[in-house]
């Protein structure tokens, strides 16, 4: 059998991202994994001040830390609380190095990540974030594409 004892679960807190949490909770849930939840917090290319007023950048990260943090600490449903280990982590970077980090950092068996599944120019402009995790991780990467295939938990 397969050792997964360590999954890390990549989020943007969008809906593909959602959709790809039941297939992180359902292997760690089914292996007696740990989970551990990752929102990595972009890079910031803002102007830092705007008609005369000036707005702290430093302050800009702490408010998006601060609803990163509220946003995570609500992605697990509770009924999943006390069935699985769960370690939330927020971090700022550029994501898909941050991810690749954080799989060496915990030693991480899996990474289950949402895939956007833009094409053309939309790949050529933002990148696939997925694609460079399934290139660089250290570890198997089980993409999800929503709504491909509908998943049920029993």
């Amino acid at each position: 059998m397969i050792k997964i004892e360590r999954i890390l679960f990549p989020t943007d807190f969008s809906a593909n991202a959602k959709h790809a949490l039941k297939y992180a909770l359902d292997f760690a849930t089914e292996r007696k994994a740990k989970l551990y939840v990752l929102h990595v917090i972009p890079k910031l290319n803002i102007p830092i001040g705007t008609g005369g007023m000036t707005y702290p950048v430093s302050k800009i990260y702490e408010d998006m830390e601060r609803e990163a943090k509220k946003n995570i600490h609500h992605l697990i449903p509770k009924r999943f609380l006390d069935k699985i280990k769960i370690e939330n982590i927020v971090v700022r970077g550029t994501p898909f190095l941050e991810i690749i980090k954080a799989a060496k950092k915990y030693d991480v068996d899996l990474i289950t990540i949402a895939t956007h599944g833009r094409t053309g120019i939309s790949h050529a402009l933002l990148g696939s974030t997925a694609e460079k995790v399934v290139r660089k991780a250290p570890c198997p990467v089980l993409c999800v594409k929503h709504p491909e295939h509908e998943f049920v938990l029993p």
